[in-house]
């Protein structure tokens, strides 16, 4: 009878979830998707799942009112610790009587109630060794100290890279590819310089248990990322603090968010803690919505149970979807927690006002320009740059042995142009302070390319520049800009501070 049906293929991808699906699932209850729409053979994958992340219990939320029984009441949230059996599931049946807390007792029954039966298939679920499959492949003592040395140097590694900032993959991960990247590498490395751990990992280790694949670097990670925010939340101490938001795109083109916490921990020190990169899922084709931006924020207070009610400042960069008073991040925060105000960075707001008053002077806007223009003619070519160099340390050695330059640890060190960049003037004034001091071999360089340039066009260009720098108004508006990005600077890098208050800013800006 085989020959009249098809056998119907098993995709093993219907079995298993992504190894990212994880991040996908939802924290509050009432938005997770019904058990009975998984595949058959991912049900208990997805409890175990759910089960591993804990019960979904936000502390900081501000939970809504209800009149019953003569007065305001709303769902305490000390009563979280009552019961430490909370399994997370989805909801189906709503408990609203709050002004009855003891019937949450009277739904946990007895000790063969249906709540009780429930509780112990979960912790059944979560104990591996109770499985069919961990029944039939026991481990012996051996194999399980085997496996803790090849997880041990999996994560002392991941310690390692994560430390200094290294990529754990590489190009080309193949048995006969000269550079694994930095992770199997290290991996190497450390096998050539222990015996012990060189004995279980790699090619000594089964295939299928070898603790190095990126499924497992990535587990890894996350566990590191996992405890890193959980101790700032422990900083955090279920008190008030300020949240600060960015938004990039990673080099897949996919919208991120940047958060970062600030607060006072017990010490009376300010702290700000990167707590992670949240996906956005974008709405619209040309921009990401304020709404997409706002759910992700709650994502991500809900996954480690905060609040918005202990927000009480917030801060963004200058793009336009965290901008205005009615459909920005800004003011969906705003309208469910008023005491969450928010502060625009000094610094960049003075960055804004210089930029914005030096393009209203003509003659300064020209100035800068002509400066940009002067950078790329003298830093153009690296042989340019070296003749630069090779000018500037013939000063330095004429004017040591005339007397003219003391001779001190720190002092008379090389020195090259920075390019100044369109929104952050403090580095203009950087250029500027270079132009200043390599003033005498910017002259004698624009005369070598005006005599000995490749074309007429470079050599009319540094005839052009040459003669623009030794004018009256060029020195001038060196020396005016020197002068007034000079105070700018000192009041900029104050307001950079991490510890510094609204009242002492405010105090610097009014004194400057």
């Amino acid at each position: 009878m085989e020959r009249y049906y098809k056998r119907a293929s098993v995709s093993p991808s219907d079995n298993t979830l992504p190894s990212n699906d994880t991040d996908d699932f939802p924290w509050d209850p009432d938005k997770r998707k019904n058990i009975k729409d998984y595949n058959t053979n991912q049900v208990d994958e997805v409890r175990r799942k759910y089960l591993l992340r804990g019960p979904c219990q936000p502390l900081g939320h501000n939970f809504e009112k209800r009149f019953i029984g003569g007065k305001m009441r709303r769902f305490n949230p000390a009563w979280f610790g009552l019961y430490d059996d909370a399994y997370p599931g989805s909801v189906r049946d709503v408990f609203s009587n709050w002004h009855k807390p003891d019937r949450l007792s009277f739904h946990v029954g007895e000790l063969f109630s249906s709540h009780n039966n429930d509780v112990k298939k979960c912790d059944d679920l979560m104990n591996q060794g109770q499985s069919i499959v961990h029944a039939m492949y026991k481990k012996t003592n051996a194999m399980k100290n085997e496996y803790r040395i090849r997880l041990n140097a999996s994560v002392d590694i991941s310690r390692y890279l994560l430390r200094q900032g290294l990529a754990f993959r590489g190009h080309r991960e193949g048995e006969y590819s000269s550079n694994k990247g930095n992770f199997l590498e290290l991996m190497k490395y450390t096998t050539d310089h222990n015996d012990v751990i060189r004995k279980v990992v790699l090619e000594n280790a089964l295939g299928n248990n070898k603790m190095v694949s990126s499924e497992i670097q990535k587990d890894i990670v996350n566990a590191f990322a996992e405890e890193v925010v959980k101790f700032v939340i422990e900083e955090i101490d279920n008190g008030v603090f300020g949240v600060l938001v960015d938004e990039s795109a990673d080099v897949s083109d996919k919208e991120q968010m940047a958060v970062v916490f600030r607060f006072v921990d017990k010490k009376g020190a300010a702290k700000e803690r990167f707590v992670g990169v949240v996906h956005v899922k974008e709405t619209s084709s040309k921009e990401t919505s304020s709404l997409s931006l706002k759910h992700a924020i709650d994502e991500l207070f809900a996954k480690y149970g905060l609040g918005l009610k202990k927000v009480r400042g917030q801060g963004y960069d200058r793009a336009s979807n965290m901008k205005g008073e009615f459909n920005g991040l800004r003011s969906l925060i705003t309208k469910e927690n008023s005491s969450a105000y928010y502060v625009h960075c000094f610094a960049h707001q003075l960055q804004l006002v210089v930029m914005v008053v030096a393009k209203k002077i003509f003659e300064i806007d020209d100035f800068f320009d002509m400066v940009s223009m002067l950078l790329n003619v003298v830093g153009a070519s690296c042989k340019r740059k070296d003749k630069v160099r090779e000018n500037y340390r013939d000063e330095i050695n004429v004017g040591i042995a005339s007397g003219d330059i003391n001779i001190e640890k720190g002092q008379n060190q090389e020195i090259s142009f920075q390019r100044p960049r369109t929104t952050r003037w403090g580095s203009r004034y950087k250029t500027l302070l270079r132009l200043v001091g390599l003033f005498s071999t910017i002259i004698k360089v624009l005369k070598y390319i005006e005599e000995e340039g490749a074309d007429d066009s470079k050599r009319c260009q540094a005839y052009g520049l040459l003669k623009y720098v030794q004018t009256f108004d060029c020195v001038f508006y060196i020396h005016l800009m020197l002068l007034i990005l000079g105070i700018c600077e000192n009041l900029l890098m104050a307001l950079q501070r991490k510890d510094q208050d609204i009242l002492n800013a405010m105090s610097l800006v009014e004194s400057t």
